[in-house]
């Protein structure tokens, strides 16, 4: 029985630009805000969307992924007749073991898309934190009649030049694409959210992976041949909230909005539209008797006696009494020991930061930046780590890193 619709899901990002935290780590496993971890933003997308077919495909790091998305079942998509697939790429007979570009990624999977035989695919990626109703993108593409649609977010104009950019008539018919042009013609930013026709799909990886001379990439490659063809190409409008986290900085953002539902537009408390993960399993938070902590999310298995101010605390933190946790985003199993100050950071998870060490100092005349503690690190007695630092090893205690 065919599915109307099969979702191919991009998750093989190696995530260089978050440094430290992906190492060991594709980046659509990065926790996020608590109780999350960034892949579950688009799986749950597709269940709130009615999409119960999913394609999640894997390349760096995968092994953390793989065992996170298991069979399905936290996000209702243990299913016998679609479900969750995780496709890695694999070995042919003629040699090809890894995905070469985006395009190239769904090109070895059209085996997969085919059993299912669907009218059209969508091509989400799953490193961006994103409440998207994709019925309402699905009924858009079918209203137009397009063969391609891609999501498009309104940047502001000065952002423009760093995005690929969709410029459209007023009937949101696509007439050209600019690839992060110095001058940009358009501020209509593309997400990297797609919809085709399948049939239409199908033809152009097929001819994309003929060609020699392509980078197999949708940006680069396949875009550009619809349009050198005249296809009917439409961009679709969101307006929701849409981050990319690919930097230290923006995931650090995207952790302290959700502190903030009315002003950000993300609210991770929303009965309507609710974001499924695999939970810790943990033990409920406990904030002791003389612990301070205000307007912070504190997730299964914290332990506070300190003080913990606009932050974000993945499960299993603990916060020992005298320390100061201050617009920080602490992933699982990290320990906070007493006297210590850690502000304006990241710190990954199952790293302790050691009495009274101070992470997140700014140098005078430094511009201020997010200091980056990576996971598993210990970060010594007395320790002091720059506001700009990207720590990977242990550090010694009173040791200084800007």
């Amino acid at each position: 029985m065919g599915k109307e619709i099969v979702a191919m899901l991009l998750a093989g990002g190696q995530g260089s630009r978050l440094y430290a935290l992906t190492q060991k780590l594709a980046k659509p496993a990065v926790p996020f805000g608590g109780k999350y971890r960034i892949i579950d933003f688009p799986i749950s997308n597709c269940v709130n969307s009615g999409i119960d077919t999913v394609g999640v495909l894997t390349q760096y790091q995968p092994f953390v992924l793989n065992e996170y998305i298991g069979n399905g079942q936290p996000w209702d998509l243990d299913r016998l007749n679609g479900g969750i697939h995780v496709l890695p790429p694999y070995q042919k007979a003629d040699g090809s073991d890894w995905y070469k570009g985006t395009a190239n990624a769904i090109y070895q999977n059209i085996a997969f898309i085919e059993r299912y035989d669907p009218k059209y695919v969508i091509i989400l990626s799953g490193d961006q934190i994103c409440k998207q109703d994709y019925a309402d993108f699905l009924a858009f593409h079918k209203e137009k009649d397009a063969e391609f649609s891609v999501a498009v977010m309104e940047v502001p104009w000065d952002d423009a030049s760093r995005f690929g950019l969709m410029v459209a008539d007023e009937n949101d018919k696509i007439t050209e694409f600019q690839e992060k042009p110095k001058n940009p013609k358009s501020n209509l930013a593309s997400m990297g959210i797609y919809i085709f026709n399948w049939d239409i799909l199908k033809k152009y990886l097929e001819e994309d992976e003929a060609d020699p001379d392509s980078e197999n990439d949708f940006g680069n490659n396949i875009i550009p041949n619809l349009l050198k063809d005249n296809r009917r190409m439409y961009a679709y409008h969101f307006s929701g909230y849409w981050k990319d986290v690919g930097t230290i900085p923006s995931l650090w953002e995207a952790n302290m909005e959700i502190l903030d539902p009315e002003h950000s537009g993300i609210n991770l408390f929303d009965d309507d539209w609710k974001i499924y993960s695999r939970n810790a399993g943990m033990t409920g938070h406990k904030i002791g008797s003389g612990a301070v902590v205000e307007n912070s999310m504190i997730t299964d298995g914290c332990r506070i006696d300190g003080t913990v101010q606009h932050s974000v605390l993945y499960a299993g933190v603990k916060v020992a009494p005298g320390a100061i946790v201050k617009d920080a985003v602490i992933m699982g199993g990290s320990v906070i020991k007493s006297g210590a100050v850690v502000e304006h950071c990241i710190v990954a998870e199952n790293a302790v930061i050691g009495s009274n060490a101070k992470v997140g100092v700014q140098k005078d005349g430094e511009s201020f930046g997010v200091a980056t503690i990576g996971p598993g690190v210990y970060v010594g007695d007395d320790a002091v780590i720059g506001s700009n630092a990207m720590v990977r090893e242990n550090v010694k205690d009173g040791e200084v890193q800007w």
